[in-house]
């Protein structure tokens, strides 16, 4: 992850050690997936033997971990980041065009 966003230059971290508190949001999430793929595993095998929830679970967590691990960060960004927003910083430009200088003024006066 970029330390400052490439377009405002904000922060994404706001103080070291900030992420920290994302553990408990991932935690969550894998709670989460470890009764969702439980649940599955029951419904779609019709009550199996103990490894084959075992192997499934501990799949389904091991593929939804990089999606969980940045959905929580982004979360505790959201929640606690506290990053300005400027509904007007775009100035109707495409998002992804990067920060443009601003328009000098000519120095040449206009001829009416």
């Amino acid at each position: 992850m970029p330390e400052r966003c490439a377009v405002c230059e904000v922060a994404y971290e706001p103080e070291p050690g900030f992420y920290w508190g994302a553990m408990f949001v991932s935690y969550a999430f894998s709670v989460a997936c470890f009764a969702l793929g439980g649940v599955a595993t029951y419904y779609l095998f019709n009550d199996p033997a103990v490894w084959v929830y075992v192997l499934m679970v501990t799949g389904f967590v091991l593929v939804t971990a990089p999606i969980t691990l940045r959905y929580s960060r982004a979360i505790m960004l959201y929640l606690f980041g506290f990053i300005p927003y400027d509904p007007k910083y775009n100035d109707g430009r495409p998002l992804d065009s990067g920060p443009q200088p601003s328009p000098r003024k000519s120095p040449l006066k206009a001829v009416a």
